[in-house]
Formats: C-alpha cells, structure tokens, sequence
C-alpha cells in the first residue's frame, strides 16, 4: 500500500512533539532539529528520485560508480565524526570498507538473490546501502577507542617498547580493546533481535504482505551479512592505522589527539 504525500505531511505533525519537548526543557535545539528534519525529507526525496532513475538505467558501470561514491562518501564520513586527520586515514578506511564490502556483496547476489542481471540495480545498491551504513559506526567507535588509547596510554605503549616488542605488538592491547568496543553495539543488537525490537526491513515486508517466515529468512540474511561486514571493515581499516600511523621504530607518523 502507498502512503499519500498528504498523509505524509500530516504524519510530520508528531515532531510538535519533539519540538514541545525542546522548548519545556530549554534545549536550544529547535534549528538543529528544524535543518535535520529538513535536510533529511529533500534528501531521501532526491535520493528517491535518483534512484529511480538508476533502476530505470539499471547499467553495471553506472551501478559500480554508484558503490564508488557511497564508499568515498562512507570513509569521509566515518574520519569526519571520529574527528580524525582525513589524509592519512583515508587510504585505509576506504580499504577496510571495501574488502569488508565486496565479498559479502557478492556471495549475496551470486548465491542468495541471483537478480537478473545479475548487478540489477534495485537489489545491488540497497543491499550495498544497508551493509555499508551500519558499518559507519563500528568504524567510528573502533577508530575513536584506538587514537584515545594511544593518547591516554602511552606510557604503556612506550613501556612495551622498550622492553622489546614491536610496534605491532605493543599496539595489540589497544587494537583489540578498539575491536572489542566497536563489535559490542551490534552483538547487543543481534542479540535481542527479535524479542525487543523487529529489525526495519523485516517489518517492511511484513507491512508490504510478504509471508512472515520469508522475512524472517532475509532479515537473517541482512543481519549476518551486516555483522560480517561490519568485523571485516573495521579489523582491516584499524590494522591499516595503525600501520599507517606508526614507523618501524614505533614512533607515531601523526598526532594521536583527538
């Protein structure tokens, strides 16, 4: 079933709510609220529009230029919340989240949904969207504990060198508390998956009439393939930093503080 744009617009009268809630508490956040609610509607408009050209399209050099951007877009994103130099980073994000990526994306339209062709547009760029945005914030977390290690902890850092350890081996406590930390938000998620919330696109086929078990079965798919990705990204783009960030000697190529 559709939802009319002027159901649309009447359901946008919840915000009041958020908006009330704002102003009883003296949050001071009515423009922050006013541009992400804005900024949020014209872009999931044009991004509607696009890709509803791209379906139409449906060209595999159009399509891999797509999953370009997104990774440009999703790296440059990831550096700039975690408050990071873009320069050196950017090599090694943009790594970490295409090899965390592609082989996830393959075996899912190789084996699982085999669309025709077989980088159909409308199954290639959502699946991609989906296992690349709730990558974001794995990156970000591990990559924030990471520099905040090295910031806070260098006495220990320089203490294991000094007592012969490589670098590698003295950044190994902080490499694993980094992946540890950024892993624990999603094995939450995947853990009460289910019986506290029902995952988004599952609900979606159910409001959309597909047989319950044949949602159950692709939000399974999502959900594996999303934390697959995610722990391929983020122990690749944290290994590369920390190869980028560090000589041989151990000395640190760039500021840590974040």
């Amino acid at each position: 079933m559709d939802i009319s744009w002027l159901a649309l617009g009447l359901f946008m009268l919840v915000l009041i709510v958020p908006f009330a809630i704002n102003r009883s508490y003296q949050l001071h956040l009515g423009k922050e609220i006013s541009i992400a609610v804005v900024r949020m509607t014209l872009q999931m408009a044009l991004i509607g529009l696009y890709l509803q050209y791209l379906f139409h399209l449906d060209n595999v050099w159009v399509n891999l230029a797509w999953l370009l951007v997104m990774l440009l877009v999703g790296a440059s994103a990831i550096i700039s919340k975690a408050k990071l130099p873009k320069r050196p980073l950017m090599v090694p994000i943009c790594t970490g989240l295409l090899l965390g990526l592609m082989p996830i994306l393959m075996v899912m339209m190789l084996w699982l949904f085999q669309p025709t062709p077989i980088y159909s547009a409308q199954y290639l760029i959502p699946t991609a969207g989906m296992l690349l945005g709730n990558s974001l914030s794995g990156n970000i977390i591990a990559l924030q504990r990471l520099f905040a290690a090295f910031e806070e902890k260098q006495p220990q850092y320089h203490g294991a060198l000094a007592l012969g350890a490589s670098p590698k081996q003295a950044a190994a406590p902080f490499v694993q508390t980094a992946l540890q930390q950024s892993f624990a938000p999603i094995l939450a998620s995947m853990a009460t998956t289910g019986l506290v919330s029902l995952p988004g696109m599952m609900t979606g086929q159910i409001l959309g009439g597909v047989d319950p078990i044949i949602a159950v079965k692709y939000q399974i798919v999502i959900l594996v393939a999303i934390f697959a990705t995610l722990t391929i990204s983020v122990a690749t783009s944290v290994s590369l930093t920390v190869r980028k960030l560090l000589t041989h000697s151990g000395k640190m190529r760039f500021n840590t503080h974040l």
